[in-house]
């Protein structure tokens, strides 16, 4: 029997977990904490929700269909920063707006494989990356990575083969929240463009990157769209997860594919939303890097709160973009522990099965954290509820 599409891969785990909350009451002493999703909650700054409404009530345009590849203005502004942040060189031709980052995802795989061929994720992976590829009918390769959660180029080029098409890597990582290091990502570049094959870079939650500077110099090579695919999302800098804004960066000829895709999918991403962004980028530079000060706040929260689980068992194995991944000291599998949480401690996240193969036990031994939507307080009181978690409670 030939599956459909949609049967050969996973629930999505975000929604399979919030069943998890079906049935279970939380009261005033011990409120939900969720830490299941790696999306801010709250609504855009008032500015930018005003300068939406200005355009839903005067531009009659953003009604309409739009650019495939999305708004001209938005895409030279795109190519403008990025050639800033990477202090390298972008031309917006090479530039494309999506409707969110996971479509620029399907788009960019979409124009590399066809059924049987075969892209090389790093694990823990990002579950929608692989939920993709599944309904795509390409393979995930999974490249374990190290105990510091970094791949190792030498481990993937041992499983390119001819079906190779691409590597694709997360950084800052999700679910492992590790920036990967310059030095390493230039590493898979090189590897990538020996062997033929394109380098898929995920920077979703870049602007929450704790170092200074370009984050790797790949936009500093001349003949970098050759093998570079490059995503981005406006969601997480500017609160617009409900207005799907995403990018892909990457050659004039493969994006001349990737419209083909947009144009039968969404024909063009929504219009408003990428106003939004536009406006975003001009006026709301400041306003981010407070939102970054903030994130990196809570990240030395979470480095000062280690302790307390430290001291029975648990260990903190990546730190960044919004992510703390962990690894639990309970003789249960994650899978089982995370529905525990719940209904025990009060407390939504993921476990890491839901990142790995189904025959990787290091997953059963790990939980991510989602911390974008905690303040320090109330980091303090997650990993105090943690500490004072046991398997038999």
């Amino acid at each position: 029997m030939i599956l459909p599409r949609t049967a050969t891969t996973f629930a999505p785990p975000v929604m399979e977990a919030r069943r998890w909350l079906e049935g279970v009451s939380f009261s005033a002493d011990l409120p939900l904490i969720n830490v299941s999703q790696a999306a801010p909650v709250d609504p855009p700054p008032a500015p930018l929700r005003q300068a939406m409404a200005d355009v839903a009530l005067t531009r009659d345009d953003a009604h309409l269909y739009g650019p495939v590849l999305g708004l001209p203005e938005l895409r030279t502004e795109l190519a403008a920063q990025v050639a800033a942040h990477y202090d390298g060189s972008v031309e917006a031709r090479q530039t494309a707006i999506t409707s969110g980052c996971n479509q620029a995802f399907a788009a960019a795989i979409a124009t590399l494989c066809a059924e049987g061929d075969e892209v090389i994720l790093p694990t823990p992976w990002y579950f929608n990356h692989k939920m993709w590829l599944d309904m795509s009918g390409v393979r995930a390769v999974a490249l374990p990575t190290k105990a510091d959660l970094l791949p190792d180029p030498e481990m993937a080029a041992a499983r390119i083969t001819p079906r190779t098409r691409a590597i694709a890597l997360v950084t800052p990582n999700n679910p492992g929240g590790v920036e990967y290091p310059a030095a390493l990502v230039q590493a898979f570049f090189d590897l990538a463009r020996e062997n033929g094959l394109a380098l898929i870079v995920d920077e979703t939650y870049r602007d929450f990157d704790s170092r200074s500077g370009p984050p790797h110099l790949l936009f500093q090579d001349p003949q970098w769209d050759d093998t570079l695919i490059h995503l981005y999302s406006f969601s997480k800098a500017y609160r617009l997860t409900g207005h799907r804004v995403g990018a892909i960066v990457t050659s004039p000829a493969r994006l001349a594919e990737v419209e083909k895709f947009l144009d039968t999918v969404a024909i063009c991403p929504g219009q408003i939303g990428q106003h939004a962004a536009f406006w975003g980028m001009q006026h709301l530079s400041q306003w981010l890097a407070g939102e970054r000060d903030e994130i990196l706040a809570r990240r030395a929260a979470i480095l000062d709160n280690m302790p307390k689980l430290e001291a029975h068992g648990w260990a903190l194995l990546g730190l960044g973009g919004y992510f703390a991944y962990m690894r639990h000291p309970f003789d249960i599998s994650s899978g089982d522990l995370a529905p525990l949480l719940v209904r025990k401690a009060g407390i939504l996240c993921l476990p890491g099965t839901m990142f790995c193969p189904s025959d990787d036990t290091s997953g059963a031994q790990q939980l991510r954290i989602a911390f974008a939507n905690l303040d320090t307080a109330g980091i303090v009181t997650l990993f105090d509820r943690l500490a004072a978690f046991t398997h038999s409670a």
